[in-house]
């Protein structure tokens, strides 16, 4: 059984990607080492883990997808992919020392604060208790699957893209693809020339433009490496650059009719059918939902193995896919690629705060936080990568590195002051709340298209409406004034009932 721990709170992440590894390693730099990272599946990774579909990468350039105190001049790509981000990574966890403190196979069930802390519970039964809970569980952990009727009645394979079935070899088959979002125009261009026949279900086309990808010469790998500074002034440039699209976004919506053209012509240069054109165009101001880049999809449409068949799906048979006017495709596997539950945040388990009010109940409306972090009535929860911390212009890294910055804060202040309950104030959280949603009606994600962005309520629960670095300068200092301030029984972080989880051939806790 772990040490009692006194003078300071014992704490428990829920996920080991990005952000569960950027908080597990600040808590390493700040002398804090106990701790323990819950990951339900067999390795570290998160979503660069799990997501090894055909062609598979970041859509920001690889220099600014890495955290700045852990810079990597070596990366191969403009945009690296998800073989290279894993293995950043993984060499991250071995760098900090982070992998001793993983439990492994650990899917959590459920959360409850009793009063003086957390119980998660595992759905193999072990309950570890913590007196401050991170949820790193991620917007990107729990793929979404269409509502269509007869799904489970098809024959063939199917799997959604983000469980890309290896083993099942596409050469030559009928493959039907539905959705097309970020993951299909990816993948899509890559399984094309194995198949037989390829048919596309496009209920809405994204807007696409050009990916200004390339590998890096062996000279500019070396400048990189060797001439001090240099990949830093390259990421910066980076981050201005992409910065700079928020005012397209939330601040003039308007500028927005250029990335338009950009997309059109993109369009005419890849596309000679002026039928497929036609369909492939969106009728929605870009931004509205996720701009996409890509190289090669557009032609890849334009190959006779492939069928575009727009409009929406009716059923689902034991072989075939039918639309809602009456086409059936007969087809010998099908492939979703429809994103993923990001409205399920902290991660969709029932989760219990004080006096054992429910968080489903307290996000009826839709999820909310103050700062995407802090959660009136669920005292030391802190959730990363939180409602309305989404990005549509830049690195989630930046975010979660803000976010870590203010938890941190946070756990040295309860440190320095022998605190171990601290609560937000729900009347900050509801008027902060109510200043982001009235900014968020004059962005570019309310005009008018359903994306994924959007609740079932059409509330944007996902973005943030401004500049990253506006984030970053309102979670810079944490004010205690913001919250409530306790103090109960510090705990430190234990597993029941046995067995313990041994690593590193002692106990882990």
């Amino acid at each position: 059984m772990g040490q009692h721990v006194t003078g300071r709170p014992s704490i428990a992440i829920v996920g080991s990607g990005f952000s569960g590894l950027c908080m597990a390693i600040k808590l390493k730099e700040a002398g804090i080492d106990d701790f323990v990272v819950l990951e339900r599946a067999p390795d570290v990774g998160g979503t660069w883990r799990d997501n090894t579909y055909p062609g598979c990468a970041c859509d920001v350039p690889s220099h600014l997808y890495s955290f700045s105190f852990e810079p990597y001049a070596g990366w191969t790509r403009v945009f690296a992919q998800q073989p290279e981000i894993q293995a950043y990574v993984q060499r991250c966890f071995d760098k900090y020392d982070v992998r001793r403190h993983v439990v492994l196979n650990a899917e959590v069930d459920g959360a409850e604060f009793d009063g003086q802390g957390w119980r998660v519970r595992l759905r193999d039964g072990r309950v570890f208790e913590s007196n401050v809970l991170v949820s790193a569980a991620g917007a990107l952990s729990n793929p979404a699957y269409p509502n269509i009727p007869g799904r489970e009645s098809f024959k063939g394979e199917q799997f959604h893209s983000s469980v890309w079935n290896h083993d099942y070899d596409l050469t030559g088959k009928r493959v039907a693809v539905i959705g097309t979002g970020a993951s299909t125009i990816q993948f899509l261009p890559e399984i094309q020339p194995k198949v037989g026949k390829l048919v596309l279900f496009q209920r809405t086309p994204p807007w696409i433009l050009p990916r200004p990808d390339r590998a890096f010469g062996a000279l500019e790998l070396e400048a990189f490496a060797k001439i001090p500074g240099l990949a830093w002034l390259y990421r910066q440039s980076i981050y201005w650059k992409y910065e700079c699209r928020a005012l397209g976004f939330t601040v003039h919506p308007s500028i927005m009719k250029a990335a338009a053209l950009m997309g059109r012509r993109h369009i005419r240069r890849s596309i000679k059918d002026p039928k497929l054109r036609e369909m492939v165009t969106p009728k929605f101001m870009p931004g509205c939902k996720r701009i996409l880049m890509s190289n090669d999809y557009y032609q890849a449409l334009e190959k006779p193995n492939v069928e575009v068949v727009p409009g929406a799906i009716a059923a689902v048979n034991e072989r075939a896919v039918v639309t809602k006017d009456g086409q059936s495709f007969d087809v010998d596997a099908i492939i979703y690629g429809t994103g993923f539950a990001v409205h399920e945040q902290v991660w969709p388990v029932a989760i219990y705060g004080r006096n054992g009010v429910s968080l489903e109940t307290v996000w009826k409306d839709g999820p909310e936080a103050y700062l995407g972090t802090t959660i009136a009535g669920f005292p030391n929860l802190f959730v990363l990568t939180g409602p309305n911390t989404g990005l549509g212009h830049n690195s989630m890294l930046y975010m979660i590195e803000s976010q870590v910055h203010y938890i941190m804060e946070c756990i040295k202040l309860m440190r320095e002051r022998s605190v171990t309950f601290v609560d937000v104030r729900e009347p900050l959280q509801k008027s902060y709340n109510e200043r982001l949603q009235n900014r968020l009606k004059k962005s570019v994600w309310s005009s008018g298209c359903a994306s994924w962005y959007l609740d079932k309520n059409g509330k944007n629960t996902t973005l943030w409406p401004s500049f990253t670095f506006a984030f970053r300068a309102r979670t810079r200092r944490f004010k205690p004034a913001d919250y409530e301030l306790g103090k109960v029984k510090v705990r430190a972080v234990r597993p029941a009932p046995e067995p313990q989880p041994v690593l590193n051939g002692r106990p882990a806790l």
